[in-house]
């Protein structure tokens, strides 16, 4: 990804969303999207309420006393099922990774990889019927997940590489900010997690309203450039 072309241009505030407990969330989900994907005998809710048990049923206790759970998740509907979804899938995935990471945060759970979620046709399984097979992956050179939230809504995985944040057109993260510096910041790997390092930017870089040189993220970080504003998520 470093030296590619940009991931995004975002000028915005993101803010600390408010805290939402999953049935919540999900109902919010079953009332708008779900509501309108769904034309099947599908039931909606149940994707998700089966997405949690599959990770609230085989928590792991980690080494380091973390308890991590399942951040893959492989959903099979029937052949017919599947049709009536035809183009809806990427947003049914989308919306049910984030009611996973959602669900984390509530429980204080933790990934050892980026949250996936796939939807497959099984000809063996039941018109409305759901099958779900969940695992625990571990991310590319067994860093943490990590990402970066876009005021745009896109999210930048983070991995083995550094993001680059600025407005040149070489930078991994493009930001259309008059206040934010051609080459502004960088997010980078560093042992067990993340680090933000300001490029002696004109403005400065701050974490949580704190200017900083360079910081190590922790989940829930808001970091501004400019007027601009990301936040760094563990997932």
């Amino acid at each position: 990804m470093r030296g590619g072309g940009p991931l995004s241009t975002a000028v915005a505030i993101v803010s600390r969303m408010p805290a939402q407990g999953f049935e919540a969330r999900l109902e919010r989900l079953v009332e708008t999207t779900f509501g309108r994907l769904f034309r099947s005998g599908l039931q909606p809710a149940e994707f998700g309420r089966k997405l949690r048990r599959a990770m609230d049923d085989h928590k792991v206790v980690s080494a380091a006393g973390r308890v991590v759970v399942a951040n893959r998740f492989d959903f099979s509907v029937s052949t017919a099922d599947a049709e009536s979804l035809e183009g809806m899938e990427g947003t049914l995935r989308r919306e049910l990774a984030e009611l996973a990471r959602g669900h984390a945060r509530d429980e204080g759970y933790a990934f050892v990889g980026p949250v996936e979620v796939t939807l497959d046709t099984d000809a063996g399984v039941p018109r409305g019927t759901i099958d779900l097979e969940a695992r625990i992956v571990e991310g590319p050179g067994a860093l943490p997940p990590g990402s970066l939230l876009l005021p745009t809504g896109d999210r930048v995985p983070l991995g083995e590489y550094e993001v680059t944040l600025g407005r040149n057109d070489d930078c991994t993260v493009i930001l259309a900010d008059p206040n934010v510096s051609r080459q502004h910041a960088v997010v980078r790997p560093d042992g067990e997690g993340y680090v933000v390092v300001d490029r002696g930017s004109t403005n400065g870089t701050k974490v949580n309203g704190a200017r900083i040189t360079e910081h190590h993220l922790v989940p829930g970080d808001v970091v501004q450039l400019g007027n601009t504003v990301v936040r760094f998520e563990a997932s």
